[in-house]
């Protein structure tokens, strides 16, 4: 279950920009690894090997791009990121550091000065001599910082501490060593976190030597969260051209009001009149990561229209500032918008918008709310720069992991040209597996995208087993996207088809299309899943129809739950079963515990219609689909995957599931993680994961 378009926030994550991070004098530098792939095979070790792209910023003049990648060392278990640079027109890459701990937060100050994070400091670098200085170090640690139009001041996050309140804080008089934790309302663990510190924005002044940390200004309220948690970066708050005003992003809400709304607002902070207003009062869904024009005239931010609906369609809204009149500018345009950024004009607004299973940056005509795409292919686009005339783009696909690419902002028809060439040498011995864009008939008669990935080294006169991926979200795209769990060429790499569909619930294909799978879980998405199965065993005969599997993760989880309880006399299949193995991981089992267990409680609200003791006509459809209900029929071999650490979906939920596989006399096997959270992150965790994931497979369907 995971916001539309945070992957930033995942990759961040990834590449372990931790604020906290503590660097000993002994800790190991990790550098690029050597490796020989053997017979052109894309494995997890292959795939670990490659460096990943955490974040780039491009010069004011537009001469070069600064860039962070992370290293992994496999038997350290451990990864750290460091600064590159490259000229706009490609070339050469720079190291620009090399330390144990992980640079992050790229801001320039000019041409030749770049401001960084590293651990707990704010550093200022110049770029022709590599020469370091410290301008500042916040004790509490720095999640990130925005620097001042006129390089006078800085806002930058950091966290506090939740105190308990007194009549709970006298329990524990005498008791320093207790872990003991007590609680009297809700949000008190989100996500993968205990819930011990919220993040907030303070204001510092800078002379350009020296960051006045020391008498800095909070700029929010009470124990509100800014930026919001999990996913939110420095995008949610910005200065105005002027620098006298901030914008930021804040739910002015704690606990129980907490868990069950989404309603998020955009407030102006005057510097000079220490006040704040709220310009998006009114608005109750997420309105998040405002961007004021270059004249300062106008601001736009991203915003959904309705309280509860994490998943609600993704607007772009303006405010003149002068009269208050707000915008919708996306009435005519059916997808999602975000990344906002302005035009030197401010006649167009640019962003990326999931379309039709990619993300593709558009630009919306201020004057006529005309939307039109710039960037075309098969890809992802993460985010861009606009410099001149000039974007810089995060790019990934399936088959190639994240890489600059520069687009022109007047010409629409052109493929990006790459800039980086991080992980040239490895990839350039790897030989991918073949992606193809199917459009098939769904149940209902609608078209359906379906991604079709080849095994690795096809061959068409052989035959293979194929694998049914289940996305999860529910509310997210299967998109051209790069990850180090669910990796397709990973996939391939085993000797599998793929097949993938953008079943009923996915955003990039209209509101219609998304909002089809709230309150019906067990019904038309699945039959999505099911028929295109169906098609592709059926019409590509190099896939061995009695040798196709499942697999999938959180709503993807729950959907291998719910296809093993529905995987008996289907017609066209030997003994009745269309999938001969599956895997689950981090899936919901028992839907009413579920209700109970989870921390953001508007989602299970607006999916499920409610808590299940409230009887109305959603929540008895969606507590009957729960896969608990239909373990009598399961049939199939099935192994569950779960971690800790992840508090949206608790480890009881694949306990369960894996008590009930063994009860019913399965084949099944379990892999926890004590260690791991909703995602799989720890570079020896993951190997472990593909390799049993490969591995399951492998035993029952070769």
């Amino acid at each position: 279950m995971r916001k539309i378009l945070f992957a930033i926030a995942l990759l961040t994550l990834i590449c372990g920009c931790n604020k906290k991070q503590q660097v000993k004098s002994d800790d190991k530098i990790v550098g690029k690894p050597e490796i020989k792939v053997q017979d052109g095979r894309f494995t997890p070790e292959v795939m670990w090997a490659l460096g990943k792209m955490g974040e780039k910023t491009v010069s004011p003049e537009g001469k070069q791009i600064a860039y962070t990648v992370t290293y992994y060392d496999v038997d350290e278990n451990k990864g750290n990121a460091e600064i590159y640079l490259i000229s706009t027109k490609g070339g050469d890459a720079s190291q620009m550091t090399t330390t144990a701990a992980s640079e992050f937060n790229l801001v320039w100050k000019d041409e030749n000065t770049l401001l960084f994070c590293r651990g707990s400091e704010i550093l200022s670098m110049d770029v022709k001599s590599g020469k370091e200085k410290v301008l500042g170090t916040v004790e509490t640690g720095i999640e990130g910082f925005k620097l001042a139009p006129d390089g006078k001041s800085i806002v930058y996050v950091t966290t506090k501490p939740v105190t308990r309140p007194g009549h709970l804080d006298k329990l524990y008089k005498g008791l320093d060593k207790s872990t003991g934790r007590i609680n009297e309302d809700l949000m008190y663990r989100h996500w993968d976190n205990w819930v011990d510190e919220y993040p907030q924005i303070f204001l510092a002044s800078f002379d350009g030597k020296k960051i006045d940390v020391k008498n800095s200004t909070c700029l929010i309220d009470s124990t509100f969260e800014c930026p919001m948690r999990p996913w939110g970066g420095v995008e949610q708050f910005n200065y105005s051209p002027d620098s006298k005003t901030i914008a930021y992003t804040c739910r002015k809400k704690t606990g129980k009001d907490y868990a069950l709304s989404t309603n998020s607002d955009i407030y102006l902070y005057d510097i000079e009149k220490k006040t704040t207003r709220n310009i998006s009062e009114g608005i109750m869904g997420y309105d998040q990561n405002p961007v004021f024009s270059n004249d300062g005239k106008m601001i736009a931010w991203e915003s959904m229209e309705r309280d509860g609906y994490e998943s609600d369609k993704l607007r772009l809204m303006v405010m003149d500032l002068a009269t208050g009149e707000r915008t919708d500018m996306s009435t005519n345009f059916d997808y999602n918008f975000s990344g906002i950024t302005w035009t030197a004009d401010d006649k167009e607004i640019l962003g990326v918008a999931n379309y039709r299973g990619m993300d593709e940056i558009f630009a919306c005509n201020r004057a006529t709310k005309e939307f039109r795409q710039i960037s075309h292919g098969y890809h992802d686009i993460h985010g861009f720069d606009l410099v001149g005339d000039k974007l810089y783009a995060d790019q990934v696909s399936m088959q190639y992991p994240s890489e600059i690419y520069v687009y022109n902002l007047n010409d629409d028809k052109a493929d990006g040209k790459k800039v980086s060439a991080i992980n040239d040498d490895i990839l350039s011995q790897v030989r991918m597996g073949k992606v193809e864009e199917h459009w098939i008939t769904t149940v209902d008669g609608k078209k359906m995208l379906t991604w079709l990935i080849y095994p690795y080294n096809y061959d068409s006169t052989k035959v293979y087993p194929a694998l049914l991926y289940c996305e999860g979200g529910p509310q997210s795209m299967v998109s051209q996207f790069w990850s180090t769990r669910w990796n397709f060429m990973v996939m391939s790499g085993g000797g599998y088809f793929i097949i993938a569909p953008n079943r009923r619930g996915t955003i990039g294909f209209g509101t219609e299309w998304t909002e089809e799978i709230s309150g019906d879980y067990g019904g038309l998405c699945m039959q999505d899943y099911m028929r295109a199965a169906d098609f592709f065993t059926d019409s590509v005969k190099q896939i061995d129809k009695e040798r196709l599997g499942a697999c999938g993760a959180s709503f993807g989880g729950f959907s291998i739950y719910w296809l093993a309880g529905h995987n008996h006399d289907v017609p066209g299949y030997k003994d009745g079963r269309r999938l001969k193995a599956l895997l689950a991981h981090n899936g919901m089992f028992n839907f009413e515990q579920q209700y109970l267990e989870t921390e953001e409680l508007w989602f299970t609200n607006w999916d499920l219609g409610g808590p299940y003791w409230e009887k109305n006509a959603t929540t008895e459809k969606s507590f009957a689909f729960s896969p608990h209900r239909y373990v009598d029929k399961w049939n199939t071999p099935l192994c569950v995957v779960h971690s800790e650490f992840d508090f949206r979906i608790v480890a009881s939920q694949g306990m369960a599931a894996y008590n009930a596989a063994k009860l019913r006399g399965l084949d099944a096997r379990y892999l926890y993680f004590p260690d791991e959270t909703h995602w799989v992150l720890k570079p020896q965790n993951s190997l472990l994961w593909h390799r049993n994931f490969l591995d399951w497979f492998d035993t029952h369907l070769k």
